[in-house]
């Protein structure tokens, strides 16, 4: 079972980094996201259906951490039942919750894309097109593919390193380092809490591109670590 939690602890940072820097480079995400709704429609059907197809496979290595969140608790001998229990739920949640923030893209997007494209759209109804688009992106953008994602990973991360200090499956070192990257992606969460909603808390808008960095090290680490 550690070889297979090692290598998946290994395959999923990869897999999201590598989605991640093919978004960035075909369609300019996330800058692009802060350009007007119908510059980005129009990014998005020039991309075809291949860029539709990237958004689904990045969505879906949203779905690796539940099995991953699994094969950890499985694989974390000797820590606590009660906490690995926990770190098990936690994970679950927090790839449901960034799949859903992530799954717009390949399916409601691709709809406005197309109705904002049609001559015989009003301008009326390419308000409601801006509106609507521009509300999912506040709600499973942001409410729930960042800040419930980023909370959840956090506590995740924070939960098996915990774990991982009461376990001898891999060094306690590697434990206390994801509790210190954990709690500072948990802190990310709150980049658009409160009196932030508008325009971003800044020192978690910069923190946020480090943390998940140092979240994949620290994953590709601990998969090396299983391995060993």
């Amino acid at each position: 079972m550690h070889i297979v939690t090692g290598i998946l602890l290994i395959a999923l940072p990869i897999a999201f980094n590598v989605a991640f820097a093919a978004l960035a480079a075909r369609f300019a995400y996330p800058d692009i996201l802060r350009r007007p709704t119908a510059e980005i429609l129009e990014r998005f059907r020039a991309g075809g259906s291949s860029l539709v197809l990237l958004w689904w496979s990045f969505a879906m290595t949203a779905v690796l951490l539940a099995p991953l969140a699994a094969l950890v608790s499985a694989s974390l001998s000797g820590a606590d039942a009660a906490l690995l229990s926990t770190a098990l739920v936690v994970g679950v949640l927090a790839a449901l919750v960034q799949f859903l923030g992530l799954i717009r893209w390949p399916f409601l997007v691709p709809f406005l894309a197309r109705a904002d494209a049609d001559p015989e759209t009003t301008p009326a109804q390419r308000d409601a097109i801006d509106i609507v688009f521009q509300s999912f992106n506040r709600y499973l953008g942001v409410a729930v593919g960042e800040h419930l994602a980023y909370l959840l990973s956090g506590a995740w991360t924070v939960l098996v390193g915990v774990a991982i200090t009461q376990s001898t499956a891999v060094p306690g070192w590697i434990g206390v380092v994801g509790i210190v990257v954990g709690a500072v992606l948990a802190l990310c969460s709150f980049e658009f809490v409160g009196r932030f909603e508008e325009r971003g808390w800044r020192l978690a808008g910069f923190l946020t591109p480090i943390a998940y960095i140092a979240w994949s090290i620290w994953l590709a680490g601990t998969g090396i670590a299983f391995l060993l």
